[in-house]
């Protein structure tokens, strides 16, 4: 936790006074000045001090070391797309260009004094890191030949990556996730020696290293394929399309559109966390994108400072649930179940979106009950001109879009495609411009756009590292659990603990999920649930009669990864949130927990209702047939089905916050949370309370809302009358 809490607090200061001078000036701004601007700079600065990387003076060669190696990184992931390479090669390159800014990037401790330079131990083990990483690389052909038979060269490279991608790890992403690895190692090793439940018949030295260094089972595996393969072009055009300028626009949108409205910046706070969510998979960069302009805003309008922390931390953290990046989960999920990607945003689609319009309706809760009003709608822009101004970032993300999900291209060349297109834009953008205003066109306005493209390349590069390290080292789990099948005895384990009841089992993942995303990146905790848990749910569910598609076990532990991001103690989303907001950082980060609790009930319902994920069965006579689901097209379906998530989640809402138009009793508050199955599982309510059709369950439901609303609306009418 004082690891996470060691933010340069100075420059988090002189940030907000910026966002509050310029929102002192906030009357005077004029239609073609974008309401708040943004410095893409400040906000890498001040990411990366939140990450704990170094931070050198520009045109040092520490600083262009650094920037050359991760240009070449996004230039060799470009390269590869353009000339594919055999996939070994490719994940090896992936690896150790991350390994070289890993140690070169992130010091061996979080010290002041370790922050300000590259020690000479550092690039020792980069350089070890490359030649160990590649071995796999330059022989090949070799290890091929002799696979089982591994020589002593063999196991000791395969011990020394294990050690540089382990200390990697901790130094990027902290303890946790290299220290759960080791446990899983000894694990392996010692298996003979375990009491009788999780004894195994363990392994030797030379065939761990096989399993997990020297195949495709363990780092190099499937997540670290994924990676190179598909996460780190997604997160190149994100930074591309950052750097272009359009986390300033999505902001300036989000406020211009929403502003006006009770509790307006938090609103807007929300919209541009969802639209960054698109283009990034990082909470963190979320947050303090978003946050550094919303959070000021939110507590001059009247939140107090946790608060406004804590919906910023909120609605960072669901961004991460947006297609198409989904914090990068979403194409290890795809690899893992043998779907296509653009399944995996489909079924994504209606959780994400129910969860988003939940923390609108929250927000607006929360301005209801402190009596928070919007901002002067005079002194907001115009949003059709600021609209059509940023219009060309927007084109992009439809390019992307529409190239996945219309033409069936692969995430690879859809996203290698949009990369072009927006460096394109990047490239014309100033020109353009400067033409429409009548400007003279300079050598300076063409040269700015690549200077932004090679910047944006770097950027993405450095936003890899986490993500890429992490894919690695949670190789060594997935390893680990196909080594010494403890998958099954996990399912024993949790069979005798849950005494076969599905529910306890969900909570004993959902839990697990929690405790383990404290320590561990979105991705990671994926990757560690879906191998351990995802299989286990499957079974023990099929055991009770509950034969549900591998999806919605998967979306499950998802979920509630992502929800880790900001529990405390270590939430770093919540550090930074609190951070920006003068706030305590474990209040803050409770807060946004809390606000996030309607989130915690979604995969609980999809589990049920696998038609929140837009699946259903063809056979309605026989639905535990899973060779007999298919997508959901029927528009009008898919409509009520939206419907009738968000009428259940805002009803939840309603509960948990005590408040709908005004306060909610106890009575009321009771037919809030009943409504919520009616709407959600409308099938297993028509299965078990022998309706004739599951919309006779929303129906009730819809009643149910309506008595609470009219009930609500005579309290009101009662308080006016006696004010």
């Amino acid at each position: 936790m004082k690891k996470h809490g060691q933010m340069n607090k100075e420059y988090l200061e002189e940030i907000e006074k910026d966002n509050e001078e310029a929102l002192d000036n906030l009357s005077h701004l004029k239609e073609e000045v974008p309401p708040i601007p943004v410095d893409v700079e400040d906000e890498e600065k001040l990411i990366s001090e939140l990450e704990g990387q170094r931070i050198f003076p520009d045109g040092t060669w520490q600083y262009w070391f650094i920037a050359v190696i991760a240009f070449t990184w996004s230039a060799f992931q470009m390269y590869i797309v353009i000339n594919p390479i055999n996939s070994v090669f490719a994940r090896a390159g992936h690896l150790a260009f991350a390994v070289i800014l890993a140690y070169t990037v992130y010091p061996i401790f979080k010290t002041v004094n370790l922050r300000k330079k590259i020690t000479w131990y550092d690039f020792a083990f980069a350089i070890v890191g490359i030649v160990v990483v590649l071995y796999k690389w330059y022989e090949y052909t070799n290890l091929a030949m002799r696979s089982g038979a591994w020589t002593q060269t063999d196991v000791v490279v395969g011990v020394l990556v294990c050690i540089i991608v382990l200390e990697g790890a901790r130094r990027v992403m902290g303890l946790p996730l290299p220290l759960i690895s080791v446990i899983f190692i000894i694990y392996d090793i010692f298996g003979p020696y375990m009491p009788d439940l999780i004894a195994h018949k363990g392994a030797s030295v030379s065939k761990l290293m096989g399993q997990m260094v020297l195949t495709t089972e363990g780092i190099f595996g499937v997540p670290l394929g994924v990676s190179a393969s598909y996460v780190f072009l997604f997160v190149l055009f994100g930074a591309l399309l950052d750097r272009a300028g359009a986390g300033e626009y999505f902001i300036n949108l989000a406020y211009t559109l929403l502003g006006k409205y009770d509790g307006g910046p938090a609103k807007a706070s929300v919209a541009a966390s969802g639209m960054m969510g698109i283009i990034s998979g990082s909470s963190i960069a979320n947050t303090v994108t978003t946050g550094t302009f919303t959070i000021p805003l939110m507590k001059r309008l009247g939140f107090p400072a946790h608060k406004a922390g804590a919906v910023e931390v909120a609605s960072s953290v669901n961004g991460q649930l947006m297609p198409p990046i989904m914090g990068a989960a979403a194409f290890i999920m795809a690899e893992f179940l043998g779907l296509n990607y653009t399944e995996i945003v489909f079924a994504a689609f209606v959780p994400a979106f129910t969860s988003y319009f939940a923390l609108f309706y929250i927000v607006h809760l929360e301005a209801k009950k402190q009596g928070l009003k919007g901002e002067d709608p005079s002194k907001l822009q115009k949003a059709w001109p600021l609209f059509i101004r940023g219009i060309h970032y927007i084109i992009p993300i439809f390019f992307l879009m529409y190239t996945l999900i219309i033409l069936r291209h692969s995430a690879q060349s859809a996203a290698f495609n949009a990369i072009m297109f927006m460096m394109l834009i990047m490239i014309t953008q100033r020109p353009i411009a400067a033409l429409m205003k009548k400007e003279k066109l300079t050598k300076g306005v063409f040269i700015q756009g690549f200077t932004d493209i090679g910047w944006g390349m770097v950027n993405g590069a450095k936003s890899m590292v986490p993500i890429a390290i992490a894919t690695g080292v949670a190789g060594i789990i997935v390893g680990s659990v196909t080594l010494t099948g403890i998958g099954l005895i996990l399912s024993d384990v949790i069979d005798q603990l849950s005494h076969g009841y599905i529910i306890l089992v969900l909570l004993f993942t959902a839990i697990t999920s929690l405790i383990l995303g404290m320590g561990l990146p979105t991705t990671a905790n994926y990757i560690v649930m879906a191998s351990l848990t995802a299989p286990v749910i499957m079974q023990l569910a099929n055991q009770n009669g509950y034969v549900i598609p591998m999806i919605a076990a998967h979306m499950f532990v998802f979920y509630f990864g992502i929800l880790a991001d900001d529990t405390p103690p270590v939430g770093l989303a919540a550090y930074a949130a609190a951070g920006i907001a003068k706030a305590d950082p474990i209040k803050t980060g409770l807060q946004g927990f809390f606000y996030d609790i309607r989130t915690a009930i979604l995969p609980f319902m999809f589990f049920f209702n696998n038609n929140l994920l837009m699946i259903e069965s063809v056979d309605p006579a026989d639905p535990n047939d899973a060779s007999k689901w298919v997508w959901i097209s029927n528009p009008a379906e898919i409509a009520i089905i939206f419907i009738g998530a968000v009428a259940g989640m805002f009803a939840f809402t309603s509960a948990t916050q005590g408040f709908m138009l005004t306060k909610v009793n106890t009575i009321e508050r009771l037919l809030l949370l009943t409504l919520i199955p009616f709407m959600m599982l409308p099938k297993l309510m028509a299965t078990h309370l022998d309706f004739p059709s599951h919309y006779v369950s929303y129906v009730i439901g819809v009643a149910l809302y309506a008595s609470v609303y009219l009930i609500q609306k005579a309290k009101v009418k009662k308080q006016k009358a006696l004010a």
